[in-house]
């Protein structure tokens, strides 16, 4: 399709801003979210670039917020659920503020979009959401217990929701990346008051990942265009060279412990 409509959360900066860039290069219209105004941005591109103001955990704001997407273009072809932050903390060490403050935008966010958008993508008869999910929510990353707990959720969420949209030909796709040069270990990162029980496993994990460079987020944006206009675009896609080894590893362990311990599980009935 040319002349796509993109709505896309959080695209001050990072990934979003990224993929909001590219969408607009490629021609088409985008209907951005953000906490604040974006002026500088939606100057440059004539009137195909809206910008509205959003906390994706107040769920009667987004669907507000969606009704006024639709009025500015019309329609909405790609829904990219893009907000989000980080938390770094063992499970012991994170508080209940912080992670209900996770899952709220992580995971509540994309739902509440997700459910605000369904209703138009249904009466089209198409659409793509495309949910940002992790590597963290295929494996769990010690630190980061409840960051993967919040994109487990979400692949767990989307994996059901690919299949109820099937039938009204709209399409769900989990992205997978890797860590990327943006600002997620950094602004978009919230830190737990650490323990000093469990200093040595983060300097085990220092190590484990000493000298992995970030990857170049500019080509999350590149693999979302041709994602977005694939007419039979994956469940899942993920991003990275060497997680993508990582995870098709993480998966085999999977399989051989269950094939470990199939007698038992198949005496369990």
């Amino acid at each position: 399709m040319n002349d796509r409509v993109w709505f896309i959360t959080g695209i001050s900066r990072g990934f979003g801003r990224l993929i909001a860039e590219h969408a607009l290069a490629a021609g088409d219209r985008v209907i951005g979210t953000a906490r604040q105004p974006l002026d500088e941005l939606v100057a440059e591109h004539d009137g195909r670039l809206v910008v509205l103001p959003l906390d994706v955990t107040d769920r009667a704001a987004v669907f507000a917020t969606v009704e006024k997407a639709v009025e500015a273009f019309g329609r909405i072809d790609v829904v990219v659920n893009n907000a989000g932050h980080g938390l770094a903390g063992t499970v012991e060490e994170v508080s209940e503020a912080d992670a209900r403050a996770l899952l709220d935008t992580n995971f509540f966010g994309a739902l509440w979009v997700t459910q605000a958008v369904l209703p138009r993508l249904r009466a089209q008869g198409s659409g793509h959401i495309i949910q940002m999910s992790s590597v963290s929510g295929l494996m769990g990353v010690p630190t980061l217990g409840l960051y993967s707990a919040s994109k487990f959720a979400l692949e767990g969420l989307s994996d059901s929701l690919a299949q109820e949209l099937a039938p009204f030909g709209i399409h769900v796709t989990l992205v997978e990346p890797r860590v990327y040069a943006t600002d997620f270990l950094g602004h978009s990162m919230k830190l737990s008051t650490f323990m000093p029980e469990y200093q040595p496993v983060r300097e085990a994990l220092m190590t484990r990942y000493e000298g992995a460079a970030p990857g170049d987020p500019a080509r999350v944006a590149e693999a979302m265009m041709k994602l977005a206009a694939s007419d039979t675009p994956p469940r899942r896609l993920l991003l990275g060279d060497g997680d993508f080894d990582v995870i098709l590893d993480v998966h085999r362990q999977r399989i051989s412990e269950w094939s470990e311990w199939e007698t038992v599980s198949r005496a369990a009935g």
